[in-house]
This record gives structure tokens, C-alpha cells and sequence, in this order.
């Protein structure tokens, strides 16, 4: 489901009751919530950011099955398709959640899967984050109109605006890959021998980079400069061994415009021992 700014589609009546009773209004006050660290919080408002509201979407995916070559390496794009997909439909939701609560981003995201006994072939897709917005306005949402998302601490969002950039978007991307089985023969000449595998070299070197360069263009797409934060993490999730999901995940940035200098860093002597 594509993010249309201002939809709220994907959202269960639960979640549209509980963000607007947040917002207030007709003399109540409103009550944000937080993952937020104290320190997060307080740098958060510093920067001129005030938390809004914990926001989270949620997607439970049916995993498809795709045949794969016992002796063949090769991405299982039926898979790749699938946890992408599911992630994306979590990350539409959470941002829906925000768009609510008139919300200009989201900081500390986290995407998590879990699997549950009940559903051998399903996974629950999670996304989780604290909705910001800036007191006093400003253009800080992607140029599609959504609200910036990133998976950057409060310090690190804090540290990032002080050195003249802003997060436009939390990009990912993926790559489920089948490592072949070696073979008997080659297994019998390899053995008790220094030598490289490069049946398993070529694999995950392959798997990485279909990952990272799908994560590149999604920054590209959102008109980013460059991605800090970037990590490439390794999963089975319970498949075959010889299946690895490898998730390329990082904070897309774009300079702000007329941003002032960035201070001279200073040395700091510490007294720790």
C-alpha cells in the first residue's frame, strides 16, 4: 500500500481513537508519549523538537515459497519480495500514525520480526517510533510530503542538525539468497587444506551487495545526499541454513539550507583514569 500523505487507510479504529485523544482539544489537554530517553528528550527539545506521540505500524505477512537449486546460488526473489513488502506496509502505518498527530517526523525508528508458533509461514512485520514536531515550523518532511522517518538516537539526531543536515528518511533494502550446498568432490579436495570457498565467498559477497545498492536507491529516490548509520544485518529467520536474509538498513540525510557553520570541535581531557 503506497504512503498517500494525510491517509489513514491503514490504521484500525483503535489507533485512530487512541492519537486523536492525544492531540487534545475542547479544553483537554494532550499527552504524548515517548521511547525516548531523559537525555533524548532533553536534546530532542533542545534542537526545538517536541515529542508528540509513540507511533508504530504493524503488518503479519504470509511468506510465499519459491523452489530453490540444491547445488545453485541464487536469490530467492519470491522471499526478498515478501519481507520488503511486509516492511514497507509496517513503515506506511507508523507514518500514518504521525501524519495524525500532525507530526513533522519520526526518530529512534526500529523494524522488528517475529515469528509466532500459530503461523509456520507468517511473520509479524513491526515499526516503532517517537512522533516530533518542530515548534516552530519549518520544511523538515520528504519532498513527497511524508513525515521524515530515522533510526538515529536523539543524540545522534541532536548532533546531526548542529552539523547542517536533516534526515529525510529511514531507506532500506534487501536480499534473500540461497547459498549452494558444495559438493562431495569438492568438499573431499578441500579437505584439510588453507583455501578459500569461493562458492560461499561469491554467495554472500553477492547478497550484501544486492542489499546495500537497493538501500542506495531508495536514498536516491528521496533526493538524499548521503545515509549515515548504515548497517547490513544477517537473518534466517528460521529457513533452511543455507537461506540468509541480509537487511541493509540507515538514515538517509540531506543538507539544511543556510545552515550556520559548524562549530570548531574541541578536545575534551577525560578524567576517568
Amino acid at each position: 500500500m503506497p504512503y498517500s500523505a494525510g491517509s489513514s487507510e491503514g490504521l484500525p479504529e483503535a489507533a485512530r481513537q487512541r492519537l486523536v485523544a492525544m492531540r487534545g482539544g475542547e479544553g483537554k489537554k494532550g499527552l504524548f508519549t515517548s521511547d525516548l530517553s531523559i537525555n533524548e528528550f532533553l536534546l530532542c527539545q533542545e534542537a526545538g523538537f517536541d515529542p508528540v506521540g509513540l507511533v508504530m505500524g504493524s503488518s503479519i505477512y504470509h511468506i510465499g515459497f519459491q523452489f530453490k537449486n540444491f547445488y545453485q546460488n541464487q536469490e530467492l526473489e519470491v522471499l526478498s519480495q515478501a519481507m520488503y513488502e511486509a516492511r514497507e506496509l509496517a513503515m506506511t502505518r507508523m507514518e500514518e500514525e504521525a501524519d495524525l498527530l500532525g507530526a513533522d517526523g519520526i526518530v529512534g525508528v526500529r523494524l522488528e520480526v517475529t515469528r509466532y508458533v500459530w503461523g509456520a509461514s507468517m511473520a509479524e512485520f513491526m515499526a516503532i517510533g517517537t512522533a516530533i514536531k518542530h515548534r516552530a515550523g519549518g520544511n523538515y518532511r520528504t519532498p513527497d510530503g511524508r513525515p521524515f522517518t530515522s533510526d538515529l538516537s536523539g543524540q545522534d539526531f541532536w548532533t546531526l542538525l548542529k552539523a547542517g543536515y536533516q534526515p529525510v528518511s529511514l531507506v532500506m533494502g534487501n536480499c534473500v539468497y540461497h547459498v549452494a550446498h558444495q559438493g562431495t568432490l569438492q568438499a573431499i579436495k578441500q579437505a584439510g587444506r588453507n583455501i578459500e570457498m569461493p562458492n560461499y565467498t561469491q554467495a554472500l559477497y553477492d547478497a550484501r551487495e544486492l542489499a546495500l545498492s537497493r538501500m542506495q536507491a531508495e536514498a536516491e529516490r528521496d533526493g538524499a545526499t548521503g545515509i549515515v548509520g548504515a548497517q547490513v544485518k544477517e537473518n534466517s529467520h528460521g529457513w533452511d541454513s543455507h537461506v540468509i536474509e541480509y537487511f541493509a538498513v540507515g538514515t538517509a540525510v540531506r543538507p539544511i539550507e543556510n545552515a550556520p557553520a559548524v562549530p570548531e570541535p574541541s578536545m575534551v581531557l577525560s578524567l576517568n583514569g
